[in-house]
This record gives C-alpha cells, sequence and structure tokens, in this order.
C-alpha cells in the first residue's frame, strides 16, 4: 500500500522564535512535514513557487509586506489554503476578520506573553487547522466568489444607482418568528452572504460561529457596518428584537429563553459541548424549545457535527431548516452531518439561501394578510 502523501506546509512569520515552534510542531505529526519557513512575504512567495504547498501559515503583522496584501495578492493570483497566525488584540482581530474575508481558511490566536508556552500548548489547534485547511475547497469558493463579484460589479454598473435599492421590507410578520444559524470553518465569509440581503425588518436573528473571545466582538461590529439590519454580540438577559441579528460571544455558551411574548438571550459560562464553546448544538436545541415552528434553521460551512443533532430537534419542532451545499461550502462537515441526521427541509448553494427563506417569509406574511 503506497504510502500517503504528507502535508506541505509553509510558515511564513517574522519572529523566528514562532518560525523554529511552528516547524517543529508541524514535523511531529507523521501526516505532515514543513517544508520551508520564510520571514516575510516577499521571500514567501519565492518559495511558494519553488515548493508547492498545500497550506501556508501566514504571520497577520510582518515588514516590507503585511500579511493582508500580500494574501490579498495570493488570492487573486494564487488561491491556496491559508492558516492566520493572529494576535490576541482588538487590533489582530480586526485585521483577522478582514483576512477571513480575503479567503483565510482559519486562524489561530496566539498569546501576547508566553510565546513558547501559549504555542505549544496551541500545537493540537494548530496541526488541527491545518489539516482542515488541506481538506478544504478554497481554490473553487475563492474562485466562484470572484466571479460573483465580478457579475454584481457588471450589473451594478450597467444597472446604475439603482441597484443599490435596498431590499423591499418583509411587511408584517409575526415577532415570533425566528432564524437561526450556525457555522465554524469559512462560516464568517458565508453569515455575511446571508445577512447582507436581509431587511431592515427581518426576523430576530441569533448565530453561533466557533470563534474564540475577542474575535466575536471585531466580527459583528464588522457585519453591523455592512448590513441593514443591526448586528451585535449577544448580552445575558437582553430582549431578541426583530430587525437584529446576536452572535454568541466566543468562550461562551449562547442560548435563546421565553419571557411572556419575548425571546431573551441566555449567554453563561457553561462546559464545552461537542467540544465548543459557543457550540452550535446548545443555540438550536434552545430554538426548539423557545421557538419551535416559529423558528428557520440555517447550517452552513464548518469542520464536525456540532448542531446537527439539535438541528434535527428543531426539524422535529416544527422548523423549516436551510442546509449549505457541499459545492459552496469551505469544508462540508456540519451540513454532511444535519443532512445525514435528517434535519435539512432545502439543501442549497450558499447565495440561494436568503432569497429562498425571505420568499419563505413572504408568503407566510401573504398568507396571514388572506387570513385577517
Amino acid at each position: 500500500m503506497p504510502e500517503k502523501k504528507k502535508i506541505r506546509v509553509i510558515v511564513v512569520d517574522d519572529s523566528a522564535l514562532v518560525r523554529s515552534l511552528l516547524a517543529e510542531i508541524i514535523n511531529r505529526q507523521p501526516d505532515m512535514e514543513c517544508v520551508g519557513t520564510a520571514n516575510d512575504p516577499l521571500i514567501a512567495r519565492e518559495m511558494i513557487r519553488e515548493r508547492n504547498p498545500d497550506v501556508i501559515t501566514l504571520d497577520v503583522e510582518m515588514p516590507r509586506m503585511d500579511g493582508i496584501d500580500f494574501l490579498e495578492r495570493l488570492m487573486r493570483l494564487r488561491p491556496m489554503p491559508v492558516v492566520m497566525v493572529s494576535t490576541l488584540t482588538q487590533r489582530g482581530a480586526e485585521v483577522t476578520i478582514r483576512a477571513l474575508e480575503l479567503g483565510a481558511v482559519d486562524f489561530v490566536a496566539k498569546p501576547r506573553v508566553g510565546l513558547a508556552s501559549g504555542i505549544n500548548a496551541l500545537a493540537d489547534e494548530i496541526v488541527e487547522k491545518i489539516r482542515i485547511a488541506a481538506a478544504s475547497h478554497v481554490h473553487r469558493i475563492v474562485a466562484k466568489a470572484a466571479a460573483r463579484a465580478a457579475a454584481s460589479a457588471h450589473a451594478a454598473a450597467a444597472a446604475g444607482p439603482a441597484s443599490a435599492a435596498p431590499a423591499p421590507p418583509l411587511g408584517r410578520i409575526s415577532t415570533e418568528k425566528l432564524i437561526a444559524i450556525g457555522a465554524s470553518t469559512g462560516g464568517t465569509e458565508a453569515i455575511k452572504e446571508v445577512l447582507l440581503p436581509m431587511p431592515a425588518d427581518a426576523p430576530a436573528i441569533v448565530i453561533t460561529q466557533h470563534m474564540p473571545p475577542g474575535f466575536t466582538t471585531s466580527f459583528a461590529a464588522r457585519l453591523d457596518s455592512l448590513c441593514r439590519i443591526r448586528v451585535k454580540e449577544a448580552e445575558n438577559g437582553e430582549r431578541i428584537l426583530p430587525g437584529h441579528a446576536y452572535i454568541a460571544p466566543g468562550g461562551k455558551q449562547f442560548r435563546v429563553a421565553r419571557s411572556g411574548a419575548n425571546y431573551v438571550a441566555v449567554v453563561d459560562d457553561g462546559p464545552p459541548v461537542n467540544r465548543h464553546k459557543p457550540s452550535v448544538e446548545v443555540l438550536f436545541k434552545s430554538v426548539a424549545a423557545a421557538a419551535g415552528p416559529n423558528a428557520y434553521g440555517i447550517m452552513l460551512t464548518g469542520m464536525g457535527n456540532d448542531g446537527a443533532a439539535a438541528m434535527r430537534e428543531m426539524k422535529d419542532a416544527g422548523a423549516y431548516n436551510y442546509v449549505q451545499d457541499e459545492s459552496t461550502c469551505v469544508v462540508f462537515g456540519m451540513p454532511r452531518e444535519a443532512i445525514a441526521h435528517g434535519a435539512a427541509d432545502e439543501v442549497l448553494p450558499l447565495p440561494q439561501i436568503t432569497p429562498a427563506l425571505l420568499a419563505r417569509l413572504r408568503s407566510s406574511t401573504e398568507r396571514l394578510h388572506h387570513r385577517i
């Protein structure tokens, strides 16, 4: 039986210590090897040409050309799986969100102090994310996203300013309607694509994206600046309102509860579920109980099975569920598991999920008007 090909990794970081630590962690794995290290992107560019890696780990802040500029050029000229190495700072979080927008598969947040011990403590997470990145569909997703962006830019140019008209309002819709979204690897961009077309009067939206503390704050702020609805991190005890999206804070569990006629956010320090905190399972299970047939579930790209069983609970409680299809997923793990659990009502390419959901909401509004 032929030996399985190892995952070839290039480490790009301006810190000699970080390069050495990452190379050592990678080379300890039987299924991967570090085929080169570079202290800046210009050296990395030549190394990528010569050594043809499967995955790059890329520092966010570097001399001569920062990681974001390099990533933007790389994704335009030679799309490939990239895992960002970020700092646990607000600036690091903001830059990392930008990197994910540009096509990075995932990121690892390195500590600001105790670098050697901190990175070694992250060894399992680092190699898991490299494996996921190596198996991801970055080339295909980046190419499709570029084609969609070009098509929409062309359509906007042809149609003139009217093409930027806001999405038509949904009109009179029950405040009991609730949309729940779960995602992991590749999810930041997928969530953005789901939220951008939402009209300002969309039902309340609750979201769990696997992300560490600090980064969800920057993620919510970025979405809030782009969307017609308000987007924020969920806070314990706050009322969940239409026209708003609430993101589970990193490192906390987020669920929905009923308080009379209202939904309220419950954010606590509960244990990890399916190894995740926040966990999609926790959110979806609470939505099944609190919203039942008034809920709509959306499962997006991600590794593993978090949320699949609870999404089936949502369906059994009367919710209507959308699952992202394999062709548009960065990683078809969580969606595949949701489908396997019989949780999906519709399996759709990412760009079709929001239009399908809005059409369903509008038809329910029309039915309500006819009854009135």
